[in-house]
């Protein structure tokens, strides 16, 4: 079973583009800290490629930025490629899922705050002050949000 699933903050702006048949595609890097720390007492962290595609890909352009926390839910893939003759091998977990984890209200704050948000910091929260679901990431939509099915990943 090759399965993932992680929660961590965008260590940059998500990269949107479109393949030559016109499908959107995104690029990000999450930092997730380790579960564990150091003999002095620091948490690691890791910094993980994720590419999202499709309607979804086009959301998380439009709804998260650097600093965002997100969980993702999908694959590892594996790859490589030739460059100035050496073989380059990449890793990239490939996500079926992106869920938003703060409002835009949030984000926004931590923004205008100019707040230095690590991962670490997302494991010290207490469990009482997590995300405020009162404020709803897609409140801007009303009351219905039209579907295809080509948004629809199955």
């Amino acid at each position: 079973m090759n399965r993932v699933e992680l929660i961590g903050r965008l260590t940059r702006d998500p990269e949107l583009r479109y393949t030559s048949s016109n499908i959107a595609t995104a690029r990000f890097t999450l930092a997730v800290n380790r579960p564990f720390q150091s003999q002095n007492g620091e948490n690691g962290t890791d910094f993980i490629n994720i590419v999202v595609w499709r309607k979804q890909a086009e959301n998380v352009k439009k709804y998260v930025s650097k600093g965002s926390l997100v969980s993702v839910e999908g694959r590892i893939q594996t790859g490589s490629y030739e460059k100035d003759g050496q073989r380059i091998y990449t890793t990239d977990v490939v996500a079926d899922s992106v869920q938003f984890l703060e409002s835009k209200s949030q984000s926004a704050s931590r923004t205008a705050n100019q707040e230095d948000v690590t991962p670490s910091d997302f494991a010290t929260m207490p469990e009482n002050s997590g995300t405020d679901m009162s404020d709803e990431v897609f409140a801007d939509f009303g009351d219905s949000i039209e579907i295809s099915d080509d948004d629809i990943a199955f």
